[in-house]
């Protein structure tokens, strides 16, 4: 049976909430997922660039032009989601639609000047978040568990 303890945190909005923390996997991985999303939707959201748009970019940063169903099948998400995240970054000066070249029916995604300028400032971002949440593990422990997160998404996806 799992322990738990309660534990007075600081909230990333500066009054103190009542973490609930427990050394069960499950508890522990929500946990730092939760205050990860937390901290970087703040630190995006200052670039306007909002939940999830950052990974959307770096899709296009990579290879500019894809269709919402290609940046879902690289992201692992519906292509109805990436479609309102398009729709939404369309809407902020992200990125536009442009009619696909051979087939009328899809879109191609293209960034803005915009949307190519924020690069390196979300680059740098996702760096210091990155230093933030590993500081204090040593270079095999991070890349111990970039292998055990990889791992446990290969044995989640795998039926």
């Amino acid at each position: 049976m799992s322990e738990r303890t309660s534990s007075q945190a600081a909230a990333p909005g500066g009054g103190a909430e009542i973490a609930e923390v427990g050394d069960d996997f499950q508890t522990a991985f929500w946990s730092a997922k939760h205050t990860l999303a937390h901290v970087s939707a703040a630190a995006f959201a200052r670039h306007g660039v909002y939940e999830g748009q950052q990974f959307v970019l770096r899709c296009l940063w990579r290879e500019d032009g894809l269709s919402p169903g290609e940046i879902a099948r690289r992201l692992g998400l519906s292509t109805p989601t990436v479609t309102r995240a398009a729709t939404r970054m369309t809407a902020a000066g992200l990125l536009r639609r442009e009619p696909h070249p051979s087939d009328r029916r899809l879109v191609r995604l293209t960034l803005t000047d915009r949307g190519r300028e924020l690069e390196k400032v979300i680059d740098e971002e996702t760096h210091r978040l990155t230093e933030l949440a590993l500081a204090g593990f040593s270079p095999a422990e991070r890349e111990a568990l970039v292998s055990a997160l990889t791992r446990i998404r290969r044995n989640l996806t795998a039926s």
